[in-house]
């Protein structure tokens, strides 16, 4: 599955992921899963196409793939900076810029100071059909898993339910529902229990 803080390549899946630092919340309230979203929006899909996703109190999972090289070669160009950006680099500052925006709003919100996740982002490659399956999967039923509800339907900060909705989204949405051959098949498949190492 890869190395938890491997460089990431283009066009390649990744599922990411981050904790709150110590046993502090990353979401206090509804509010902060909209504001996480919209700056994920903001600094993420330029760089990467998002296929699954949940948020948890404390931590969250991420299905996404890095766009190709062509296309981030020509976002550097597009920015028009000074700064002679590598597609490695961009990426990791999109993540930095990511994380770093949504922590100096929750920080001014709760009049807090400091880091509000633990020190790197972890990510690991999807090297085959049946991880990226199983992580789908994974991804969605995570918060029954800490004990956060009883059904995959329950938990309203996940991706699943925009799978099932016909509201416009930036989720790979047509692509996850022909993995799944039908819709029915994907709900069916959501209701197995499935772990991951």
């Amino acid at each position: 599955m890869g190395n938890k803080r491997q460089a990431f390549s283009s066009d390649e899946f990744y599922h990411v992921y981050h904790h709150g630092n110590g046993n502090e919340n990353i979401f206090r309230e509804e509010e902060n899963y909209f504001l996480f979203l919209n700056r994920y929006a903001k600094y993420i899909n330029p760089i990467a196409d998002t296929f699954a996703y949940c948020l948890m109190p404390n931590h969250f999972h991420v299905l996404l793939k890095i766009k190709s090289e062509d296309e981030l070669t020509q976002l550097i160009k597009d920015n028009r900076t000074n700064t002679a950006y590598t597609v490695q680099s961009l990426i990791i500052k999109q993540f930095s810029d990511f994380l770093n925006a949504y922590v100096k709003t929750f920080n001014k919100k709760y009049d807090r100071k400091g880091s509000l996740f633990r020190d790197s982002i972890q990510r690991k490659q999807v090297n085959s059909d049946a991880y990226f399956t199983k992580l789908i999967q994974y991804i969605h039923q995570n918060p029954i898993h800490h004990g956060f509800c009883k059904t995959v339907e329950d938990w309203p900060h996940t991706s699943y339910h925009s799978f099932l909705s016909e509201k416009p989204t930036y989720l790979q949405r047509e692509q996850i529902l022909n993995w799944f051959t039908t819709k029915e098949y994907f709900i069916k498949k959501h209701q197995e229990p499935i772990a991951i190492d």
